[in-house]
């Protein structure tokens, strides 16, 4: 039987320069209603983690949450999914830098074109900002990397840093941290403490 994840690697080949034939049959035969595009995997895991705090299994729901590889794809990404193709409601998350081309995109596809949601630097500036280096340093304690972020903080390139910008930089030192540590700091937060932009993202599917 497929599934959202069939939809979603449909929809990447497609972006490739694939036919859309797959992605159309399936975006009918699963009743995808919505599309939300976010920048990298680490986002996909975060927006679900928050989904699943709140109860919802968007996928259930029609909701196709899809990584685009980065920003620039987001126009490609827009007018596949968005009115000129498969006539899919649009949102999204992205950088504060990256907003252009997002609203771009959105804007060329039809959709609304601020229709999506910017964090003030990235996803993970929020989330650590929402739950404070202490707690953060807690939870990568508790996730057995203790000693890695110690060696990654005596490195002389983090000298001067703030501990904000350290943690920032510590998520994206090996593959697929920022992908594990987007779940583990979403299921984090306390209650009123989600991040505006990722609440809001949520609130509109």
């Amino acid at each position: 039987m497929a599934d959202m994840g069939a939809f979603r690697d449909a929809v990447n080949a497609w972006a490739a320069g694939g036919s859309g034939a797959t992605a159309q049959e399936l975006a009918a035969r699963l009743s995808v209603r919505a599309a939300v595009l976010l920048e990298g995997l680490s986002d996909v895991a975060a927006v679900d983690a928050l989904a699943a705090r709140h109860g919802r299994d968007l996928a259930a729901e029609g909701v196709c949450v899809l990584s685009i590889g980065g920003a620039m794809s987001v126009g490609r990404y827009a007018r596949l999914l968005g009115a000129p193709g498969l006539g899919l409601r649009l949102t999204g998350l992205c950088d504060l830098a990256e907003g252009p081309y997002y609203a771009r995109g959105f804007e060329r596809a039809g959709a609304e074109r601020h229709g999506f949601f910017v964090c003030a630097a990235d996803l993970e500036d929020e989330l650590i900002r929402a739950l404070g280096v202490a707690r953060v340093a807690e939870l990568v304690r508790e996730e057995g990397e203790v000693r890695a972020l110690q060696t990654f903080l005596h490195q002389p390139a983090q000298q001067g840093r703030s501990p904000q910008q350290q943690f920032r930089r510590f998520l994206g030192t090996k593959s697929g941290r920022k992908i594990h540590y987007g779940r583990v700091l979403v299921e984090a937060l306390e209650p009123g403490r989600v991040p505006a932009p990722l609440d809001g993202l949520l609130s509109r599917l």
